[in-house]
């Protein structure tokens, strides 16, 4: 009985800090940490507006824009202990939390887009967000493909080789960390918001993204050579805190799933609208885009995946899977 009456107390205490009952006015803090303008951080706001005006302002949905709460890590943490309600970014974060999540974050794994949506919408992707949801207590409401990342170096890059001692800016996420090491170059953790300033200072001479982010954080004004390695599929989900989900009516749920899944494939069209363009603008503004053969990139990505697998970085087979599910 003591147990019992502990757990409901910490759980009302985790509703109190993220929202109030929804019966009354709720107001939803939503974190996100990406540049102010990018796509995801127009599609934030855009999912904020909406699902206010959608209830009919029962939910106020506050979106924080750049890294005002944090870091990534700090807003996905926050959103766990439930004084942040909402976070709109990539899905590999998780792979922090979810192991097999890291698959997303390794170069080669993805075609394209439609090779991505095929995995968003399998099975296998399924069972992770349960996994998430249900260990973590994070909800993720919709997500989509967005657009590739690419690589920026203050020297040019051609094959491998060229990689070898590079000085890398990897997110905290230990897939990166294990491909860009795989790869050659050696790889050091940098927030987002940090990269202009390492690659200006010389703390890091390289850094990978993608192309609408990179292009908002101005990485190519620094790094002026812009490689199209197209080494990953980067993606755009909305989630949200479970206890705070389920806090909800049910009405409210539909809207706030409706409009997550509305504001992910915009993210989506609109990446792939804006990608060409995008690259073009890099090279008006000075920077040297390389057409790179990623072919022996992606066999020496390859050939790291047996290890990735002993080592527990995700499941065995898994790779294999994805690469099966290509259209």
């Amino acid at each position: 009985m003591l147990e019992t009456l502990k757990g409901a107390l910490a759980g009302a205490a985790l509703l109190a800090l993220a929202a109030a009952p929804a019966t009354a006015a709720t107001t939803l803090t939503f974190g996100g940490s990406d540049a102010v303008g990018t796509i995801l951080d127009r599609g934030n706001a855009m999912f904020a507006e909406l699902v206010t005006e959608r209830t009919n302002g029962e939910v106020t949905v506050n979106f924080i824009s750049g890294e005002q709460l944090g870091t990534d890590i700090d807003v996905i943490q926050a959103m766990m202990q439930g004084s942040v309600a909402l976070y709109g970014d990539v899905v590999e974060w998780y792979g922090n939390w979810v192991n097999d999540f890291n698959i997303m974050s390794w170069g080669f794994t993805f075609d394209d887009n439609d090779h991505m949506q095929a995995f968003l919408d399998s099975d296998i992707y399924a069972a992770l967000a349960e996994k998430l949801r249900e260990e973590q207590g994070l909800r993720i409401l919709a997500a989509a493909p967005t657009q590739p990342r690419i690589l920026f170096a203050t020297r040019p890059v051609a094959t491998p080789d060229d990689l070898a001692g590079l000085k890398m800016r990897v997110p905290e996420i230990r897939a990166y960390l294990l491909l860009w090491q795989t790869l050659g170059t050696e790889p050091s953790r940098l927030a987002w918001g940090e990269i202009y300033l390492g690659l200006s200072t010389g703390t890091v001479e390289a850094a990978e993204g993608p192309v609408a982010s990179a292009y908002a954080a101005k990485l190519h004004q620094v790094a002026t050579n812009v490689m199209r390695t197209d080494h990953l599929v980067s993606t755009y989900h909305v989630t949200i805190n479970e206890d705070v989900f389920q806090s909800l009516t049910p009405e409210q749920q539909q809207i706030m799933v409706d409009t997550a899944r509305e504001v992910t494939q915009w993210g989506r069209a609109e990446a792939e609208r804006q990608t060409e363009e995008t690259v073009a603008q890099m090279a008006a503004e000075g920077a040297t885009i390389h057409e790179v053969d990623v072919a022996p990139f992606a066999e020496k990505a390859r050939a790291g995946v047996e290890e990735m697998e002993k080592d527990g970085v995700w499941s065995p087979g898994l790779w294999q899977q994805i690469r099966d599910m290509a259209p």
